[in-house]
C-alpha cells in the first residue's frame, strides 16, 4: 500500500518511450539497458512514495480520515522509521543498478541518477518540501517525463534528439496530471496544513483547466509531431488517446468526493501508460512495417 501500485506506471511509460525512440532511430535497442532502467525507475518512484507516506505521517498532515488511499504511517501499520528504511533500501537498490547504467552512459547518467534520488527525498523532506509547494507538477514533468525519456534514449544511443525532448515533455505533462488529481482531492486538507500547492493557490476552477490542458494538449501535440515526422501509427494512437482524455476531463469537472478522485487518479495513471504505450508501439510499427 505504501508504494501505491496504481500509480507506478508513471515511471514505466517514459522508459518504454525512450527505448522505442532509440529503436526508431537506430533500428535496435539494448535489452539489458531497458530492463535495468525499468527496474531502477520503478524503485525510485516506489521509494519516493514511501518517503511521502512517512513524511506526511510524521508531520501530522495525514490523518486516518484523509480522503486519499490509505497511508501506512497514518493508519499505524508501520512507524515512520520503518517506512523510511524500506524507502532507503529501494534507493540503494536503484543506486546499485545505476552503476551498470553508468558504465553504459557515463557521467551524464551519474548526474541524472543522483538528481533523481535527491529529488525523490526532497519531494517530502528537507526545509522546503516540493510536495508542499507549487512546484509538484513541474518536478514530476521533469523527472518522470523529460529526464526519464531523454535519459533512456541517451542510454540506448549515447546521443540526444529533439524528438526525445519533445515526447519526454509531453509524457511528463501527463504524469503531472496525476499530481493535479491528487492535489485537487486534498486541496482543503492541504490548505489547513499550510501547504501552497497550485491546487490551493489556484482554486477548483484553475485545477479543472490545468487538468484539461495537461491531459489533452500532449495528445494533440504528439499527433502533430508524429504527422510532421511521418509516423502515422503514432499519430493515430495519440488521437485515439485524446478521445478517452475528453471523458476523463469531464469526470474531473464533475468529481466531488474522495472516492471519485481516487478512481480518477488510477484512471489518469492508466491514461499516461496508454499514451506512452500507443506512441511507443506506433513508433516501432513504423520501423517494422516500412
Amino acid at each position: 500500500m505504501g508504494i501505491r501500485p496504481k500509480t507506478l506506471s508513471i515511471s514505466l511509460a517514459p522508459v518504454f518511450l525512450g527505448s522505442a525512440l532509440a529503436f526508431w532511430n537506430q533500428r535496435a535497442f539494448v535489452g539489458w539497458v531497458l530492463g535495468l532502467s525499468l527496474v531502477a525507475a520503478l524503485f525510485i518512484q516506489a521509494a519516493t512514495n514511501l518517503l511521502n507516506d512517512a513524511g506526511d505521517g510524521e508531520s501530522g498532515t495525514d490523518t486516518p480520515d484523509r480522503l486519499g488511499p490509505p497511508r501506512v504511517v497514518a493508519l499505524g501499520w508501520a512507524s515512520p522509521a520503518q517506512v523510511k528504511a524500506w524507502a532507503y533500501a529501494l534507493m540503494l537498490a536503484a543506486f546499485v543498478l545505476g552503476i551498470a547504467l553508468v558504465r553504459q552512459g557515463g557521467w551524464p547518467i551519474v548526474g541524472l541518477g543522483l538528481a533523481s534520488l535527491v529529488a525523490g527525498w526532497a519531494y517530502t523532506h528537507g526545509p522546503y518540501p516540493i510536495s508542499r509547494s507549487p512546484l509538484g507538477e513541474l518536478f514530476v514533468c521533469l523527472f518522470f517525463g523529460l529526464g526519464a525519456v531523454a535519459g533512456t534514449y541517451y542510454l540506448q544511443t549515447l546521443t540526444l534528439s529533439p524528438s526525445a525532448l519533445v515526447l519526454g515533455t509531453l509524457q511528463g505533462a501527463l504524469a503531472a496530471a496525476v499530481i493535479v488529481v491528487n492535489n485537487t482531492r486534498d486541496r482543503e486538507e492541504d490548505q489547513k496544513a499550510g501547504r501552497k500547492t497550485l491546487a490551493v493557490l489556484g482554486g477548483r476552477l484553475f485545477c479543472c483547466r490545468e487538468y484539461g490542458v495537461l491531459l489533452l494538449l500532449p495528445c494533440l501535440s504528439a499527433a502533430l509531431w508524429a504527422f510532421c515526422v511521418g509516423v502515422a501509427w503514432a499519430a493515430w494512437g495519440a488521437l485515439a488517446c485524446s478521445l478517452w482524455g475528453v471523458v476523463l476531463v469531464r469526470r474531473f469537472f464533475l468529481a466531488r468526493g474522495g472516492a471519485e478522485f481516487n478512481s480518477l487518479l488510477a484512471a489518469t495513471a492508466q491514461f499516461q501508460l496508454l499514451f506512452g504505450a500507443l506512441i511507443s508501439l506506433g513508433i516501432m510499427a513504423d520501423v517494422i512495417f516500412k
